[in-house]
């Protein structure tokens, strides 16, 4: 990779190799991405260029308690589920979910790959809910829990 501290030049992003991320919670979200932020050492936002393939997901359906994120379309189409409604969504548009949000998630049920900018906050406590799993994931720096609803008591002082 050959860029200064402070800039990406677009050939170094378009010959850096993707990681493959498929998300624990939903075998069929499976997402191409360059973490273009860590490149630049951002630390408190994550920006990546997201790549998703025919018929695939790119999440399992959730909303963070603590963490703003956001989506820029910059190729393709999918289907965005925000709360109960769907929307098609392609080049230009722009999604952004404060903390906490309406539960979303992105499906690319077309003949060509959806590719978007997705960014996001960096915070060292999140809490992760999962609705239609009726799960939670809490996640305190490296260490992770994830939680059935069911089980979630009430704590109180």
């Amino acid at each position: 990779m050959v860029h200064t501290p402070h800039l990406v030049k677009a050939s170094t992003i378009q010959e850096s190799l993707e990681q493959r991320f498929q998300h624990p919670l939903n075998a069929n979200a499976i997402r191409h991405t360059k973490s273009i932020g860590d490149w630049v050492g951002l630390e408190r936002l994550g920006v990546h260029l997201v790549r998703v393939e025919p018929g695939r997901d790119t999440t399992q359906f959730h909303y963070h308690h603590q963490e703003e994120e956001f989506i820029y379309i910059l190729s393709g189409k999918g289907i965005a589920t925000i709360g109960e409604s769907e929307y098609e969504v392609g080049p230009g548009d722009f999604m952004g979910f404060t903390a906490p949000s309406q539960p979303h998630s992105l499906f690319n049920p077309f003949d060509q790959d959806l590719v978007y900018l997705m960014g996001g906050e960096r915070r060292p406590v999140d809490i992760c809910d999962y609705p239609k799993l009726r799960q939670r994931l809490v996640r305190n720096g490296e260490d992770r829990h994830l939680y059935n609803w069911d089980d979630l008591q009430p704590f109180e002082i």
